[in-house]
């Protein structure tokens, strides 16, 4: 059966040591989310030399030019030009606000990759319900045994003032990015010659961590459904993923199954987990890389390393535009540099060692996640020789019908190889992810309904 791409958020971490639980924050600390801290967690003052500003908010409401949910997201800052842009001629300048990976694109496509940075535009943002609920959170909420799963919480970020590594890579693949959406996009991998072919899906997506009104009982240890059909092309289409993600992966991992358009059926996939290859992605990304990391993390030590203030990508909004063409857009080696935005951000930094015991192509990942919304930007991977061997961009912007902070898309660079794949582009599509529809509930997403649906 041929796997699509899987779009869900994992839910489980590993610890460097299995046996701890580690506690909720106390309630003075959590007091600090309405003060120094944003409500979210992340430092509300600018930094020193004020290139960073200090957190005001963010987008809360859609510009005036956005009309009606599903359309294409306008710009709201058409008039910012890049303060510079740095290249491979001039990085060692800007080294310590780069990530290896990053240094790695200069000196593989030294002609071609640039980074135009823009003014730091402090855009992340949720709505206020989403707030208290991460307050409560941080005053309840734990890892369970093992870290592969949590407790007491729901609704909200579960370790907005994080003790470490593990809470902070919990608060990647909880972060708020709706409670529904629907989105028809394509992914594409691209050669060294610049060549590809799109396969396009319709994803469909319940958020149940995020659903208002339910307790944490009512989630049934579910924080993710997730329903996805193959489009296009016609050789792959009909086939489907379904996959529902666990909250707590020691009562029950991820479930998944695909359906298969040829046979008519429907089976349980097990091995949509970890480095399986992702088909869709011509082996460019594995199922653990999807949404930038998912899955159960049982695999790896994680280490907290700290916070640095790092070029990343953000408020991507003409990467997606519907008058840049893929054509346009896709050049070989890495997308157009003349429709990205790289701003500096603050980021958690978290590196991720491969357990001597497990297995997996990548033996250590750094990742650099936005302090403001917590999701990662950029993901470092080296193979068992220690060498860089993949770099993983997300293109970032304020999804501000909701308000949420999430990709545009995102872009997987295999340095070896020198090919890459793109992940979420619905530039050509004629409506982007749709949030406004009414959500189905739980029980359109079960294997039943993907058999009645593939038929």
């Amino acid at each position: 059966m041929k796997k699509t791409g899987l779009f869900v958020s994992g839910l489980c971490v590993a610890l460097a040591f299995s046996s701890v639980t580690f506690a909720k924050v106390s309630s003075s600390s959590a007091e600090k989310l309405n003060s120094t801290l944003t409500p979210l967690g992340a430092v509300r003052s600018g930094n020193k030399d004020g290139s960073i500003p200090e957190w005001r908010g963010g987008i809360q409401f859609p510009p005036s030019s956005y009309k009606q949910p599903g359309q294409h997201h306008p710009d709201p800052f058409p008039g910012d030009k890049p303060l510079f842009v740095i290249t491979a001629q001039n990085m060692g300048k800007y080294a310590k606000h780069l990530s290896e990976g990053q240094k790695a694109l200069f000196k593989t496509y030294p002609e071609s990759f640039k980074m135009p940075i823009y003014k730091t535009r402090r855009t992340g943002a949720a709505p206020q319900w989403l707030y208290d609920n991460t307050i409560q959170n941080a005053k309840k909420a734990t890892l369970v045994e093992g870290g592969n799963g949590i407790e007491h919480a729901i609704g909200g970020i579960p370790f907005p003032i994080p003790n470490n590594g593990l809470e902070v890579i919990w608060n990647h693949n909880l972060r708020w990015r709706g409670e529904y959406g629907v989105r028809r996009a394509s992914e594409v991998a691209v050669q060294r010659d610049g060549a590809y072919s799109l396969i396009t899906t319709q994803a469909e997506i319940l958020y149940n961590y995020y659903r208002q009104g339910l307790t944490i009982e009512d989630l049934n240890n579910v924080a993710i459904y997730y329903l996805s059909f193959t489009k296009a092309p016609a050789r792959l289409a009909g086939g489907a993923v379904l996959a529902h993600e666990t909250i707590n992966q020691i009562k029950e991992g991820r479930r998944a199954w695909g359906y298969n358009a040829g046979q008519r059926r429907v089976r349980k996939a097990p091995n949509l987990a970890y480095d399986t290859p992702v088909a869709a992605a011509d082996g460019l990304r594995t199922i653990d890389e999807t949404d930038m990391y998912n899955g159960a993390p049982d695999r790896y030590n994680w280490k907290m390393i700290g916070k640095k203030e790092i070029y990343i990508p953000y408020n991507n909004y003409r990467v997606g535009s519907p008058s840049v063409g893929y054509k346009e857009l896709l050049l070989p080696g890495h997308i157009n540099p003349e429709f990205t935005r790289y701003e500096k951000h603050r980021v958690w930094v978290v590196e991720a060692s491969l357990k001597a015991d497990s297995r997996h192509i990548y033996h250590k990942r750094r990742f650099y996640i936005d302090e403001d919304s917590w999701g990662a930007a950029i993901i470092d991977m080296y193979d068992e020789r220690n060498e860089l061997y993949r770099v993983s961009m997300a293109y970032l912007k304020n999804y501000y019908e909701l308000p949420a902070t999430w990709t545009a898309m995102d872009v997987y660079h295999d340095l070896q190889a020198r090919r890459y794949h793109v992940q979420g582009m619905d530039n050509e599509e004629r409506t982007t992810i749709d949030f406004s529809q009414a959500s189905p509930g739980t029980r359109y997403f079960t294997p039943q309904e993907l058999r009645r649906r593939g038929r």
